[in-house]
């Protein structure tokens, strides 16, 4: 679990990072891009290495959810009986609403594939601009779209808020001055990432980038 959302979270801060390229003009951004499709040339050709890098994460994302669900059916086998009476656990928002939060995640996955990656949902949707479909995407008129992106960035902000703290724990800051660090740590990667991931559509929205 921890591993597999290690891997998940560097994929992010790299997409992110990537995405920002948008507000270096249409040319630097779509050059970006092409030059994903040719990573790995001429050792590799064609696609391959996007094709390689989508493969892992989608083993990556399997094993996540496989992991999850192996959890929770161990949780819910240590206790078959229910309790009389059970108090109210302490803990985050985000603790509580982890597996929903994985499936909203899940779906927005879908639809961001299909809008920006082979570009059925997208206005445009030229795998040869993709500048042009990103500022079709969150052009004012869709500020539905914008909406969308947003709750499910910000559910990602949760998943990874605790996604992050749990990993740490997992992989030994289990001492009281660890966790305070995990913590930290895990609040700071879940607000970069989701600032870095909405700035993109809000400068679209607003005429910023256009």
């Amino acid at each position: 679990m921890a591993v597999t959302g290690i891997i998940l979270v560097l994929f992010l801060v790299a997409h992110m990072l990537g995405n920002l390229k948008v507000f270096a003009g249409a040319s630097s951004f779509d050059h970006y891009a092409h030059w994903l499709r040719e990573i790995g040339k001429p050792l590799l050709p064609g696609v391959w290495f996007l094709w390689i890098m989508r493969a892992a994460l989608l083993v990556s994302v399997v094993a996540h959810i496989w992991a999850a669900t192996t959890l929770a059916l161990r949780a819910r086998a240590a206790r078959p009986v229910q309790y009389a009476h059970r108090k109210k656990i302490q803990g985050s928002y985000a603790a509580r609403t982890m597996r929903w939060g994985g499936v909203i995640i899940l779906l927005f996955v879908i639809y961001h594939l299909l809008d920006l990656t082979t570009g059925t949902l997208n206005p445009v949707g030229d795998p040869s601009r993709p500048y042009a479909n990103v500022v079709a995407d969150f052009a004012p008129s869709r500020w539905y779209v914008t909406l969308f992106y947003t709750l499910a960035v910000v559910s990602v902000g949760f998943h990874l808020r605790h996604g992050v703290f749990s990993a740490l724990r997992s992989l030994g800051q289990q001492t009281p001055q660890g966790e305070r660090r995990a913590k930290n740590v895990a609040l700071a990667v879940a607000v970069l990432l989701c600032a870095g991931y909405l700035v993109v559509p809000f400068a679209v929205l607003t005429g910023l980038v256009s």
